[in-house]
C-alpha cells in the first residue's frame, strides 16, 4: 500500500444553457408576457433531473415567477377597486398604491434574474432559492 493521496473526484460541470434560457425567457417577457410562461414550464420540466447548481435556479425562478404573479395581482386589484372608488375620491390613494406596487415587483423581479444570471455564470447555485427578496 502506498501512501499517496487518491485524486478527488471533481463533479463534472452543468450545462448553464437551459437556466439562461429560461432567464432569457422571463426578461423577455416584458415585451409580450407569454414568454414568462414557457420559461416557468422549461423551470418545472428540468428542475427534477437537473444538477444541484441548475436545480438552485430552476427553484428560483419558479419562486420568481409565483411570487410576482402573486405581488401584480394584489397591485392590479388595488388599482382596479381604487378606479371603482374614484367617485367618492377615496379610490386615488388605493391607485397610487396598486401602481407603486406594480414599480416595485417590476424592479424587483428584475434584479432577481440579474442576480440569478451572475451566480449562473459563475457556475455557482443560487445561494437562497428559497428567499422572498434577494
Amino acid at each position: 500500500m502506498t501512501d499517496t493521496p487518491t485524486a478527488v473526484a471533481e463533479r463534472p460541470a452543468e450545462d448553464k444553457v437551459l437556466p439562461i434560457v429560461v432567464y432569457a425567457l422571463y426578461l423577455l417577457s416584458f415585451t409580450n408576457g407569454l414568454t414568462l410562461f414557457v420559461g416557468l414550464i422549461v423551470a418545472y420540466l428540468n428542475r427534477g433531473e437537473a444538477g444541484p447548481v441548475n436545480a438552485s435556479h430552476y427553484t428560483f425562478a419558479i419562486r420568481t415567477f409565483w411570487l410576482s404573479i402573486w405581488w401584480f395581482l394584489i397591485g392590479v386589484a388595488l388599482i382596479l377597486f381604487g378606479v371603482a372608488l374614484l367617485v367618492v375620491l377615496i379610490g386615488l390613494p388605493m391607485i397610487i398604491v396598486g401602481a407603486a406596487i406594480l414599480a416595485a415587483i417590476t424592479l424587483w423581479f428584475v434584479v432577481r434574474m440579474i442576480l440569478g444570471l451572475n451566480y449562473l455564470l459563475k457556475g455557482e447555485p443560487y445561494p437562497r432559492p428559497q428567499a422572498w427578496l434577494f
